[in-house]
């Protein structure tokens, strides 16, 4: 169930990171191919990355690789790494800022066929269940970055269907080497589309 197909407001980006990175779960995220296609997928786990976060690719100063992250609240920000995969982000907070939310992990709703041929993989659970994975499922690349998602029709997301409190897990980041104890992990529980071995250590959501 795909839930409301009204879009995200740049206003809903216009917060902060660690807000807006819960918030999205359960929205979806949709794009639109030259063919008139649409992939959508359901986000069931983010990562969020402050102005002052050192763990964050603006943490230091603005250059050519990280600019879009200090752009205005709803940018697609969209980064190369390990020499071989990419990953995307949302970008939040104020204009100039310097911080986004990363997409980990989420569940395929439409065009899973399209989806599967870019992936060479037909396991549903593994289509999206990573942020490389994610990007390559949608065929998100460099020349997507900086895509602005309150306005662009071909990449955009949608209201969705909201995740109530109480399914909601908070754990600490992966994969980074600095700041790597603040809880700024969130998934939603026992969803098996959460990418692999990351539904560890975690507490339930505050609020």
């Amino acid at each position: 169930m795909t839930g409301s197909r009204r879009r995200l407001p740049r206003s809903f980006f216009a917060r902060p990171a660690t807000v807006v990175a819960k918030d999205l779960l359960g929205r979806t995220f949709v794009r639109i191919l030259s063919d008139g296609k649409r992939l959508a997928a359901r986000i069931v786990e983010t990562e969020a990355y402050e102005e002052d976060d050192a763990a964050s690719h603006s943490y230091k100063r603005q250059t050519a690789r990280n600019e879009v992250m200090f752009g205005k609240p709803g940018l697609l920000y969209v980064y190369f790494t390990y020499g071989m995969h990419y990953c995307m982000n949302l970008v939040t907070g104020r204009d100039g800022e310097g911080s986004a939310v990363l997409l980990r992990a989420a569940e395929p709703l439409e065009s899973l066929p399209s989806m599967r041929r870019r992936r060479k993989q037909t396991g549903e659970h593994l289509l999206c269940s990573g942020p490389a994975r994610f990007c390559e499922a949608f065929g998100i690349g460099r020349r997507e970055n900086g895509t602005d998602l309150a306005e662009s029709r071909a990449i955009f997301l949608e209201v969705g269907t909201s995740v109530a409190r109480g399914h909601i897990r908070v754990a600490p980041r992966v994969g980074i080497r600095e700041a790597t104890e603040k809880p700024w992990r969130f998934f939603v529980k026992n969803d098996r589309f959460v990418s692999p071995g990351r539904r560890g250590v975690s507490r339930p959501s505050k609020r």
